[in-house]
């Protein structure tokens, strides 16, 4: 077993599994989507960024990780690109209050999901998840403040700068910079977007909103960084604090 899968949930057995949740009661689940990221980025982006986090701060800190969950919640126009698949807000939220009443029942006291899909009822079947006892967080990646590094952008938008930045760095096998294409709605539009109230693709998009030209490798690794240095400071470095506290 490679140093990278030593945590994951998936690839040990039941056994091994038991004995770590006596020492640690925590796991990280990451939740992302199936959703168009412009042509220039793969359907899968949103889990694979948040993937990538669970996998850095499990090696970090010793906390088992989940299999990705790569479904959510999709704003009604990006069914029409090809590939895209949404589950219900009440289905995803559905789905995952089983699956943590299932490992809550095994010991874990904290559940720790990651997300970098943004859509509003996503998040909302998320921060509404239920369990008789045990903490669930749920880290918004692009809660972040992000702004100092971006050049085009005064915060993530969808495939835009920031994220194509953040896969050109984590990923950059993926990403296709050669269709990478600049299309921007004003603030209002944007919320509308990321509200599902749009009954149509904007005119003139092509599934992503931003300025993804702009977008570097090295910006993503800065971009990146910032992000897991806000969650390890948020979630896990505050728990080692009040573990000792205890």
């Amino acid at each position: 077993m490679n140093d990278r899968s030593a945590l994951s949930l998936d690839q040990l057995s039941w056994i091994d599994v038991a004995a770590h949740l006596a020492r640690d009661p925590r796991l990280l689940i990451p939740v992302g989507a199936l959703e168009q990221h412009g042509p220039h980025l793969p359907l899968g982006c949103n889990v694979l960024i948040a993937r990538r986090l669970c996998v850095d701060l499990s090696e970090e800190f010793g906390v088992l990780r989940a299999p990705s969950f790569s479904f959510g919640v999709n704003v009604k126009t990006a069914r029409a690109y090809a590939g895209t698949a949404s589950l219900g807000r009440k289905t995803l939220h559905r789905g995952l209050n089983e699956l943590l009443e299932a490992w809550e029942a095994h010991g874990i006291d904290e559940f720790v999901l990651v997300t970098a899909h943004r859509h509003d009822p996503h998040l909302e079947a998320l921060a509404t998840l239920v369990t008789a006892a045990a903490r669930v967080r749920v880290i918004d990646v692009w809660d972040v403040p992000i702004h100092d590094l971006l050049d085009g952008q005064e915060h993530a938008e969808h495939a835009g700068e920031a994220e194509t930045s953040v896969m050109l760095h984590l990923y950059p096998d993926l990403v296709r910079m050669d269709r990478a294409r600049d299309f921007e709605l004003d603030p209002d539009e944007f919320r509308r977007y990321m509200r599902g109230g749009m009954p149509k693709p904007p005119p003139g998009g092509t599934g992503s909103v931003g300025r993804p030209t702009l977008a570097t490798a090295r910006k993503g690794e800065r971009l990146y960084r910032r992000i897991l240095e806000a969650i390890r400071r948020a979630v896990f470095l505050r728990y080692d604090e009040e573990s000792d506290t205890l």
